[in-house]
């Protein structure tokens, strides 16, 4: 019998998920470089951790589990996974990316992939023709839904069908919403990414990153360059990775309920101008995410009056902490012209809808009426201060 997402989370199937020394509950940290051998042409089937681990094999098989692939890839961060997914293509390939993505990825993209010969169109793919832009040379469609900030949403099923049809790849960023709410593979994608810092860690404490897949050829080429290249996600690391997935059910439910409150607050708030989250029945993307998606996260995006009003609001905010990531226990608001996007052209950015006034706030577990009060009192001052 299938298992339900929340089990999944805490346990692998049959006795996979118990410790074969001693019946740890918890799985042990095996902080170790090296693996002695039995004897000649004898292993233990480990030799080198840059291969493999224990602790890491385990983390890698739950995440695989969570996204229903095959296999899974723990890196040293979201960064690293993306930077080996792109070792898959070769210079003269042609990749078709969403214009709205992090804008991490948008630098890898221009200042690294572009320099080893890889090109790229961008395009909004929630609602552009994507065949009009596939070449003899296109490999792939990389994707975020929801992108990251302005949370358009992209059909993926659909986008699936359409990669297929031209033997393309398609590659899927489910770092917003995790494998808790969003499984890709299942809708037709063949890789799926994740910043394992985010959701599945949870707690703001630890770097990651992940790269899932279905298919076997795929598996067995990323693990080659995994192995090549180094970037493989150390043992303590990876069991602060394994403790907090345990958690990610109940994270996602209660930051996913208090994003609704914030949303339904703001929306009512004179010097917010714009709210955009994929949970309104007014977002272009609703109905598609309540298709492909089990619930719409935790994201939020809003644009304010001015750069004046946004710039207070994150002088004023103090349980609500300003800060550049996301996915954690802690609520934390962004400012995404100067943070997570600063390195992407300005004229990309304004297309996209970035602007001085836009500001993004991943919501964390906290009461509730906590987080409204604070929000009460941030926006009471800057109203008191004619920004709003």
């Amino acid at each position: 019998m299938a298992r339900g997402i929340g089990t999944k989370c805490l346990h692998l199937e049959e006795n996979e998920g118990r410790c074969r020394n001693y019946g740890a509950v918890s799985w042990p940290i095996f902080q170790t470089a090296a693996y002695a051998h039995p004897g000649a042409g004898k292993s233990t089937g480990y030799d080198y951790t840059r291969e493999q681990n224990p602790t890491r094999e385990h983390l890698e098989k739950v995440v695989a589990a969570l996204e229903n692939g095959i296999d899974a890839l723990a890196f040293t961060s979201g960064m690293a996974a993306a930077a080996l997914l792109m070792e898959l293509f070769h210079p003269g390939d042609h990749l078709i990316a969403d214009a709205d993505l992090y804008g991490g990825s948008i630098r890898l993209f221009d200042h690294v992939s572009q320099k080893n010969g890889i090109t790229f169109s961008r395009i909004d793919c929630y609602k552009d023709d994507v065949e009009s832009y596939i070449k003899d040379n296109t490999k792939a469609v990389y994707i975020e839904t929801p992108t990251n900030p302005m949370m358009h949403v992209t059909d993926i099923e659909h986008m699936a069908k359409t990669a297929k049809k031209h033997n393309l790849l398609l590659i899927v960023d489910n770092t917003f919403l995790s494998p808790y709410f969003q499984n890709p593979l299942d809708l037709g994608a063949d890789v799926v990414l994740h910043s394992g810092t985010k959701y599945l860690g949870g707690h703001n404490d630890t770097l990651a990153g992940f790269l899932v897949t279905n298919r076997e050829e795929i598996s067995e080429r990323l693990r080659f360059l995994f192995k090549t290249t180094g970037a493989c996600l150390a043992p303590l690391d990876s069991w602060l990775i394994l403790r907090g997935i345990k958690t990610l059910g109940i994270r996602m439910e209660k930051a996913q309920e208090n994003a609704m409150a914030i949303v339904n607050w703001l929306k009512g708030q004179k010097a917010v101008t714009k709210v955009i989250y994929p949970g309104l029945a007014e977002h272009p993307g609703h109905e598609i995410m309540k298709k492909q998606a089990r619930g719409f996260g935790a994201m939020i995006t809003f644009q304010l009056k001015s750069k004046e009003s946004a710039l207070a609001v994150l002088e004023k905010v103090r349980m609500i902490q300003y800060a550049e990531s996301l996915g954690g226990v802690e609520t934390l608001i962004t400012y995404p012209a100067t943070q997570t996007h600063a390195d992407v052209p300005e004229e990309i950015r304004e297309r996209n809808g970035i602007t001085e006034s836009t500001l993004r706030l991943s919501v964390g577990i906290e009461d509730e009426k906590d987080l409204l009060d604070e929000l009460e009192r941030v926006f009471r001052e800057i109203e008191g201060e004619g920004h709003g």
